[in-house]
């Protein structure tokens, strides 16, 4: 036994939403919990994501009388052959309970959106709002000193260090070189963001998924939870009879065996950055050099940790992974890599992508999922997988093009770093990225039509709400279609990535990792993208990883050594202490 051997009830791997989630509903129930974090920072992807939680039956939905039946009807039509009807039925059926709790009885507070849409629209049961949520924003300062372990922003993806929430925040940035009232309203954000960093280090205010740990973090150390940083964990613990009994840490000051109670909660996110594993799961990375993933900490460390301990990989989906377009460019002080995440503009008017010929390939206005899954198939028989986003002078200077932003921003810095290409004519621009000319050119020329009439006859953008919300509302006739007619024009190279793994460890309904026989391995979980997808590789809506990672945390936490839950320990979430104001 080693001599720096600490016990504990519940020891979690993972500082992101899925195991902050489980460790505060245990340590809300009397159990002590100790979080155990790879990274110097906390809050893993979930740190620079949207934050949004994709949770039918919240408050929001059943107001507005969506139904549980509706529900399952979508998520069937989504991955009809890899529909686990007894592990939605669990999911569905906490969502309520785990949305009372965090609001109830922790500092995590949410927003209810009127719209946004279910990402495949056209699918029986899909609605247009009611079942993704958003967190509040947050200030950094309620976590004291510990504010600095936060995960920083991607910076890429942020407009000069603030990062707006998607909804009317963004759309004020969108307008910014439109309106004054909005561009006074990203100034004000940008001056407070600059003060704040200037003076304290970091910006203050945190939105999105940075918000959601601020307020998760906080709600766990007020719980008595230790979180520990820069800690990985370099084996389990297994007795003779196979059961998980703690942990050996590696990282500096925590470093030494954990015994864990209770057992060991694997959280530490997917393996989409582990290329030995994505070369076995995902077919269009065989060689392990065709993907790039812009996450946080997903580098298979759970999954290796479990199948060390006899669990799997599940790969029962209709999809391995949530595909995201991303592109890879050079800082230019330190040639370090650096990665923008498309996730939204592409369907914008005035902006396309075309495949490595020039040609067209599918509806860019879908889910950044959907629209990889196009350009999966797309080149399924490549060597290699990617496309170009291709926009003219209005669009460029309407809107940017992701991490090149719009007018009046100076565009030499983004040539500079290899992001963004420019040509003066059509010709010209495909014959710098390897195009076939004339089939730029009738592409376009094709596509314009289409702009004109406000009909994409060939793959249908702008005929959904979704499509509508990925637009420009006020761009009429369609507000996802736009010619591309002025000169000079611009093309950004985009490859595929993704922002987690649907395949995952194999668990039953209550997270306990399973075997190669469906046996549990006693005391070992598994939550979040450590676990396969409860959609079965669908993708519902904004906050698909989130909302599913929130609810399973919840549950665990709140059943895990349930048996002997501490006197005078509260058990019961729905008869709690009244919300906080």
């Amino acid at each position: 036994m080693s001599s720096n051997a600490r016990d504990c009830d519940v020891l979690v791997v993972g500082s992101g939403i899925a195991g902050l989630s489980t460790a505060i509903a245990a340590a809300y129930r009397g159990l002590r919990v100790i979080v155990a974090e790879q990274n110097p920072y906390f809050g893993g992807t979930t740190a620079i994501s949207a934050g949004w939680a994709w949770v039918p039956g919240n408050p929001a939905g059943q107001k507005a009388g969506d139904t549980k039946e509706e529900v399952k009807t979508y998520l069937k039509a989504l991955a009809p052959d890899n529909f686990n009807e007894e592990r939605i039925d669990v999911f569905l059926d906490t969502v309520p309970e785990t949305i009372k709790f965090f609001e109830h009885n922790t500092e995590v507070n949410f927003v209810y959106p009127e719209k946004a849409p279910d990402y495949q629209m056209d699918l029986p049961g899909a609605r247009i709002g009611g079942r993704a949520i958003l967190p509040g924003d947050a200030d950094a300062r309620m976590l004291g000193k510990r504010r600095k372990e936060l995960q920083p922003y991607l910076s890429s993806y942020t407009v000069f260090g603030y990062m707006p929430q998607v909804g009317d925040d963004l759309t004020q940035f969108l307008y910014a070189n439109r309106s004054l009232k909005s561009f006074a309203y990203a100034g004000t954000k940008l001056t407070r963001t600059w003060f704040d960093q200037l003076t304290k280090g970091q910006p203050v205010k945190r939105t999105n998924g940075s918000a959601l740990i601020t307020r998760m973090v906080k709600s766990a150390l007020d719980a008595g939870v230790q979180i520990w940083t820069s800690t990985p964990v370099e084996s389990l613990m297994q007795d003779d009879d196979g059961a998980i009994t703690g942990a050996v840490l590696g990282g500096g000051r925590h470093s030494g065996v954990v015994n864990a109670r209770h057992g060991v909660v694997l959280a530490g996110g997917g393996f989409t950055g582990n290329a030995t594993l994505r070369r076995k799961y995902f077919d269009h990375d065989s060689e392990g050099n065709n993907h790039i993933t812009p996450t946080v900490g997903h580098n298979g460390s759970s999954a290796v940790l479990a199948m060390k301990a006899g669990g799997q990989i599940s790969n029962d989906v209709f999809t391995p992974g949530s595909w995201a377009p991303v592109t890879e460019f050079r800082q230019l002080s330190d040639d370090r890599q650096r990665l923008f995440p498309h996730l939204r503009q592409i369907g914008l008017p005035g902006m396309i992508t075309v495949d490595r010929y020039g040609k067209r390939f599918g509806n860019e206005a879908l889910s950044y999922h959907d629209f990889g899954r196009q350009l999966l198939e797309h080149d399924k028989n490549e060597s290699d997988t990617y496309a170009w986003i291709i926009a003219d002078e209005k669009c460029m200077d309407t809107y940017g093009i992701g991490y090149a932003k719009p007018w009046p921003i100076p565009r030499q810095y983004f040539h500079d770093t290899g992001f963004l290409i420019k040509a003066t004519t059509l010709r010209e621009l495909a014959e710098k990225i390897g195009a076939d000319p004339a089939t730029l050119e009738s592409t376009v020329e094709r596509f314009n039509g289409f702009a004109r009439t406000g009909e994409d006859e060939d793959f249908g953008r702008g005929s959904t709400a979704y499509n509508h919300f990925r637009g420009d509302p006020l761009h009429k006739p369609n507000p996802n279609l736009a010619e591309l007619k002025k000169a000079p024009y611009y093309a950004v190279r985009i490859k595929m990535g993704d922002l987690g793994s649907f395949a995952g460890l194999d668990v039953d309904n209550g997270a306990s990792v399973l075997d190669g026989a469906g046996q549990q391995i006693p005391g070992l979980y598994a939550v979040g993208a450590a676990a396969v997808s409860v959609f079965g590789g669908g993708y519902p809506g904004y906050g698909s990883h989130i909302g599913p990672a929130m609810v399973f945390g919840y549950r665990l936490g709140r059943d895990i050594g349930q048996q002997d839950v501490p006197e005078g320990a509260v058990h019961n979430a729905n008869s709690v202490t009244p919300a906080r104001v």
